[in-house]
């Protein structure tokens, strides 16, 4: 009786945002524009819930939770990144969308496209932009099993309730695009907001009296926790600091992300953003809290337990009802932005990969929806990791995109073949690392290491080009 009292509140949520989503675009007419970036329209309010909606995910709710768990103070890089993302869009995100709105351009790889002159490198950059995509969408799906599992009490099985969750949002964006999950996200962020503050406030205070207090008891047991001192190669200062280097200039070069931008009515709008939406951090804090508490009260998790941990603690010790609310917010935080990760990974399909005419867009960007969201839910069911894993995995191949968007800014961009041989060069180390099982390399993240390999190819080749043309690279 429990697990469907649990489940009925689940469904309630995620069906009810849907519906209140779809009423929102209900008189919109979906042009390819209109459908993938919301008529490049959003205001700042708009645009900061749906910014914060595609980045602060079910990986909010339990990645972050499950390493504070398990690691302790590496998880702080979570923090520090988004933060970097943050400076770096508010620098390089406004030329961009001018140059993107005078051109009509609609997805990231359009923007090399037309940037570098050359459809080999849009067709390149939608390439990376899709394979990556696809594990941040399994990510999604991790989240939403493992928070269904939980909310079931292990009475259901929690593969196909996460399918059956997955295909409703896939229903919800072939129908409103990416308007109607920003719309979706006002319902989404005001119930996260509620259950980190749940997570974070009332379950420290609960078990130990206040979050200070059980910080302290964290201390007693692990003095190292809160710092890097004492921790393997693999966790330490110089992993730290190339990892928020890595994700933060990742993090709005993601197919998904780079659209939410382009969604902006105007730069001014991007850049305020960029100021106001550090504010989203402190819910961090409250979810670290969060996996500091269930460290305590549920000691002893290891593997994938651990990204259940705090949930786990809410289940055994609070009504169903109440950890249908958490549950229901938490899959909301990986639908809402899986609906976005898919709508991206199909424009990339109808706009550069496979082409469409211009009027064939929106139907072939739906169709490409629909493929995409069963691939993805079959390589998720044959293939799984931690939260954390899949996410630094994505980042590590995205962020290899990066050089080629800031460079482009140049009065005279770099040669069109020197980033691409750069991106796929660097791509190549990172299979080559993946192969291996290798995801540190002298004490730094092996992102980072192909990044720098990257920009090196990309001068190297470039000045033979400049050279062999009888004019300065530059």
């Amino acid at each position: 009786m429990k697990s469907w009292i649990a489940l009925l509140i689940i469904l309630f949520i995620i069906v009810g945002t849907i519906g209140f989503g779809i009423f929102g675009v209900r008189r919109v007419k979906m042009s390819p524009a209109q459908f993938i970036l919301g008529g490049r329209s959003f205001g700042t309010i708009f645009l900061w819930l749906l910014s914060a909606g595609e980045v602060y995910t079910s990986f909010t709710f339990l990645g972050a939770a499950g390493w504070a768990y398990s690691r302790g103070a590496p998880a702080f890089y979570i923090i520090c990144y988004l933060t970097v993302s943050c400076i770096t869009i508010f620098f390089y995100m406004p030329p961009v969308w001018r140059i993107a709105r005078r051109q009509g351009l609609l997805t990231n790889a359009d923007y090399f496209a037309d940037r570098y002159q050359s459809r080999a490198l849009g067709f390149l950059t939608a390439l990376v932009g899709v394979v990556f995509l696809i594990p941040y969408i399994t990510l999604q799906l991790t989240g939403i099993q493992i928070l269904l599992q939980i909310a079931g009490y292990g009475a259901i099985n929690s593969v196909l309730a996460a399918g059956g969750a997955f295909g409703l949002i896939i229903c919800f964006v072939l129908i409103s695009g990416l308007r109607g999950a920003a719309w979706a996200s006002l319902i989404k962020d005001g119930l996260v907001l509620a259950g980190v503050i749940f997570a974070g406030i009332v379950l420290p205070i609960q078990f130990f009296g206040s979050p200070q207090a059980a910080i302290d008891k964290v201390l007693q047991g692990h003095p190292n926790w809160m710092t890097l001192v004492g921790l393997p190669e693999n966790y330490g200062t110089l992993w730290f600091a190339t990892t928020v280097l890595l994700s933060g200039l990742g993090g709005y070069i993601w197919p998904h992300a780079f659209a939410s931008q382009l969604a902006a009515k105007s730069p001014d709008t991007i850049r305020r953003n960029a100021m106001i939406l550090p504010v989203y951090q402190i819910m961090l804090l409250l979810v670290f809290f969060a996996g500091f508490t269930a460290l305590l009260v549920k000691p002893g998790l290891k593997g994938p337990e651990v990204d259940q941990s705090f949930m786990l603690v809410v289940q055994e010790h609070y009504p169903a009802w109440l950890l249908g609310l958490v549950a229901g917010a938490g899959c909301l935080a990986g639908l809402v932005p899986a609906s976005a990760q898919i709508l991206a990974a199909a424009s990339l399909l109808s706009r550069n990969l496979l082409p469409a005419k211009e009027e064939q867009v929106t139907r072939r960007t739906r169709l490409y929806i629909i493929v995409l969201a069963l691939l993805a839910f079959l390589l998720w069911v044959f293939n799984r990791v931690t939260l954390v894993g899949l996410l630094l995995v994505g980042y590590s191949g995205i962020t290899q995109l990066f050089p080629g968007v800031v460079l482009s800014l140049r009065k005279r961009p770099p040669h069109a073949l020197s980033v691409a041989i750069g991106i796929m060069v660097a791509l190549v180390l990172l299979t080559m690392f993946a192969v291996q099982g290798t995801s540190v390399i002298y004490g730094a993240n092996v992102g980072t290491a192909a990044l720098g390999v990257n920009i090196l190819c990309l001068f190297v080749v470039d000045s033979f080009i400049g050279a062999r043309r009888g004019k300065p690279s530059p």
